[in-house]
C-alpha cells in the first residue's frame, strides 16, 4: 500500500515499519514483512504490504488512516571474522522455540531464558 511518504535517512540509521498495535488487537490488521528495512540509501516511496488476518471481516483503509509506525535508530555495522569455532553460551544451539513454554504444560528448564 502506497503511503505518499519518503525519507532520507542519514548514514548510521535504518527505519523499521512496524504494525500498530490497536489495528492488530482491534482488527486483525498486521504487515507481512515486518518489520520492513529502509535503508539510509533509499530514496523511494515508503510501501506497507498489510495482511487481514481475521477471516470473518474485511477492514477498508482509508486515505489518511494510519496503518503502520516508523521507527527510526542509529545501525552499527559489524565486522565478521571467521572461526573455527563458537564459544559456549547458556542457550547453545537450542534453535526456534527452544526457550518458551505453555503455561501450564511444563516449567522452563533451569537457567534457560524465556523468550
Amino acid at each position: 500500500m502506497a503511503t505518499g511518504v519518503r525519507i532520507a535517512l542519514p548514514e548510521g540509521y535504518a527505519a523499521f515499519v512496524v504494525p500498530r498495535s490497536g489495528l492488530a488487537a482491534k482488527h486483525g490488521i498486521s504487515i507481512v514483512n515486518s518489520p520492513g528495512t529502509v535503508d539510509a540509501g533509499y530514496r523511494g516511496e515508503i510501501k506497507v504490504s498489510l495482511i487481514n488476518t481475521d477471516i470473518r471481516s474485511a477492514y477498508d483503509v482509508a486515505v489518511g488512516d494510519r496503518i503502520a509506525q516508523l521507527i527510526v535508530m542509529p545501525v552499527t555495522r559489524a565486522t565478521f571474522i571467521p572461526v573455527e569455532e563458537l564459544p559456549d553460551s547458556v542457550r547453545g544451539e537450542g534453535g526456534f522455540g527452544s526457550t518458551g513454554y505453555q503455561a501450564g504444560s511444563h516449567s522452563p528448564s533451569a537457567g534457560q531464558a524465556n523468550d
